[in-house]
Parts: C-alpha cells; sequence; structure tokens
C-alpha cells in the first residue's frame, strides 16, 4: 500500500458532459466516484474525494468539501482545502473522471518524486496530465495566490512552479470523460478490461 495520501478530485462542474460525472454508473458500481474511491482504496492507504458537496454521494467515504466560495468550481480551491484538512506534506491526485489510471502509471509517479519537485504530473503525446500527479505543500502559497487573482489554470501553476513530468508513451489510461461520447467509449473499455 502507498503512504502518500491520494485524493480524487470530484468537485469540478461538469459543463460538457451536461450532468454531474461524478455520479454517473460506472463498472457496476451506482457511481463513477463509488468506483474510484473503492479501486484507489486497495493502492493507497489515505484516500479522499475533494468535492463540492458530500450530501449527492450516497457512498460512505472520506469527503473533503470544498471551503464555501460559491461561485469557484476549480481544482484550486480544492487543493488549499485538502491541504488545510490534511495537513500532509505531499498529496497524489486524480480527477474523478480517469478510470484507467492504474497502479502501474501509479507507481511509475510515485518512483520520479523527488525532494526537488513541487509537483510531480504524468504527460503523454496529447500533453499533461495535472490532475493525475503529486503535488506538493510548498505550493499552497501559489494556489491562495491564484484564488484571489481568479486564475485557475493548473498549467500556468506547473509552468511556474518546480515541476517534474513524468512521459507516458501511451496514452490511453489517461482517457478523461469531458463529454458523454468519452462516457461512451469508457463504458465500451470497460467491456474488454
Amino acid at each position: 500500500m502507498i503512504d502518500m495520501p491520494c485524493v480524487i478530485f470530484a468537485g469540478g462542474k461538469s459543463s460538457r458532459m451536461g450532468k454531474n460525472k461524478a455520479l454517473l454508473p460506472f463498472a457496476g458500481f451506482n457511481t463513477l466516484a463509488e468506483y474510484q474511491y473503492k479501486r484507489l482504496s486497495k493502492i493507497f492507504s489515505n484516500v479522499s474525494i475533494s468535492c463540492k458537496d458530500k450530501s449527492v454521494f450516497s457512498f460512505d467515504a472520506n469527503f473533503i468539501e470544498d471551503k464555501k466560495v460559491s461561485s469557484v468550481f476549480a481544482p484550486t480551491l480544492g487543493f488549499v482545502t485538502v491541504f488545510d484538512t490534511l495537513g500532509t506534506e505531499k498529496i497524489f491526485v486524480l480527477s474523478v473522471d480517469t478510470p484507467f489510471v492504474s497502479q502501474r502509471e501509479i507507481e511509475k509517479i510515485i518512483l520520479a518524486d523527488n525532494a526537488a519537485a513541487d509537483a510531480v504530473i504524468a504527460k503523454t503525446d496529447e500533453g499533461v496530465q495535472p490532475l493525475c500527479g503529486i503535488y506538493s505543500k510548498n505550493l499552497q502559497a501559489k494556489f491562495l495566490q491564484m484564488l484571489h487573482e481568479n486564475n485557475h489554470k493548473l498549467g500556468y501553476l506547473l509552468k511556474n512552479s518546480k515541476t517534474t513530468y513524468v512521459y507516458f508513451p501511451d496514452s490511453k489510461p489517461f482517457l478523461n470523460m469531458n463529454h458523454p461520447k468519452d462516457y461512451q467509449k469508457a463504458l465500451k473499455i470497460l467491456t474488454h478490461y
């Protein structure tokens, strides 16, 4: 089991999906969030779900609700709240909508972690995967500043921090479900999984 806390980010607006993607049924579970929580709990000894409102979920988990800033649906707020709540130096983060990132990818990222890095992030030919990797509490001041400036671009933060990128030649595990067609594609992949 990996000791570093894992946080599943499930507090987005899901505007492109048209409904809360964390609540979509997946792999025999009532929700994608529950599937991710159960799956990652077999890899990490401590798993939490960062969300806006835990009352929308019908299963037991360690939920960390965003501080009440109603207009912000961005991971920046989640990071600030998570670091305040957990009080840990580093966290592994994964977006709720990336169900195919396996223990193999996670371990490769954890092996690349180093004392000099503020973040260790997955990268594929399709680009940087900002919600798949390790973030350090050293970034808390930058997250607070970004929140204050209403700048929620994690790419901006990573470019302006000490970031180690871990390259993955196969981008398939990083499929994320932004649109209904992505969800249908993921369901098809599941049948061959």
